[in-house]
């Protein structure tokens, strides 16, 4: 008796996760159904549980009528794990072999860092193009959370978001007022943001450089694949997409790249 009963409540929280899935998209344009089902089911239930619902029926309207607990569940869903330089020694790949082959372009060169959260990941970008001497370029910095991009904008940081940040480049490009830093103005000229759903919405194309690091790592396979070939759509040919340290692509050609090193794959 007992197991029918947790069958029956199991397939009651099933239906119910589902119908919020159809709801959140109806009222934002977010699908669920692409992030991996256990991993968000687990995290949403613990959030709903933790502001007093019983259930996701519950939580749904508490979400369509409180904006606060609207941003909430929408910081919960966007993964803002972030500082700057993180893994360097991938950044030191990126800045050692793959930046300086636009050394002598002289056009301008496009980036896109994307599920950018509070800023690091382009901010970091921008410095690695200057000490390298290349100032006509543009990074366009996105994600889903306005709230995270709001930050971003503002270049303000505290230190321990800077503990993998070369010294010289917080000497030079980071400005310490009383106990947190701000980005100087020569970095967040380059960096424009926007708000941008990858799974939903079009990418701009012809980009030399997209970085979207660790944000595979929660979406299902099929997600992942769609994904990949967008990507790739995105990239001017021999344009390099650099991925997470948990995101290797196993069959790059199948998107028309090929890997050039750990992480980094170039369009063919």
């Amino acid at each position: 008796m007992t197991e029918l009963i947790s069958k029956g409540e199991t397939e009651m929280v099933d239906n119910e996760f589902s119908n919020f899935i159809v709801n959140v998209k109806k009222k934002t344009g977010i699908d669920l159904s692409k992030y991996k089902e256990d991993q968000m089911k687990r995290r949403l239930t613990t959030l709903y549980i933790k502001n007093g619902f019983a259930n996701f029926d519950q939580y749904f309207k508490s979400i369509q009528i409180d904006s606060k607990m609207y941003l909430e569940f929408l910081n919960q869903i966007t993964i803002n794990v972030t500082e700057f330089y993180r893994n360097p020694s991938l950044w030191e790949v990126l800045k050692n072999e793959i930046i300086p082959q636009y050394l002598n372009e002289k056009r301008k060169i496009t980036c896109w860092s994307s599920a950018c959260s509070t800023g690091e990941e382009p901010y970091t970008l921008a410095m690695i193009f200057h000490e390298l001497g290349i100032t006509n370029y543009e990074i366009v910095a996105s994600d889903l959370d306005e709230v995270v991009l709001s930050k971003a904008q503002l270049g303000i940081y505290g230190e321990r978001s800077l503990k993998d940040l070369p010294k010289k480049y917080i000497d030079t490009y980071l400005d310490k007022k009383d106990s947190v830093f701000q980005i100087s103005n020569t970095i967040k000229r380059n960096v424009k943001f926007k708000k941008l759903d990858l799974l939903h919405d079009a990418f701009d194309s012809n980009y030399d450089l997209i970085i979207c690091r660790n944000v595979m790592i929660y979406f299902t396979e099929e997600a992942n694949n769609y994904l990949y070939q967008k990507l790739s759509d995105a990239l001017r040919t021999g344009g390099v997409l650099f991925v997470g340290s948990t995101e290797q692509i196993f069959r790059p050609e199948k998107y028309n790249l090929e890997m050039v090193g750990s992480f980094f794959y170039r369009k063919k």
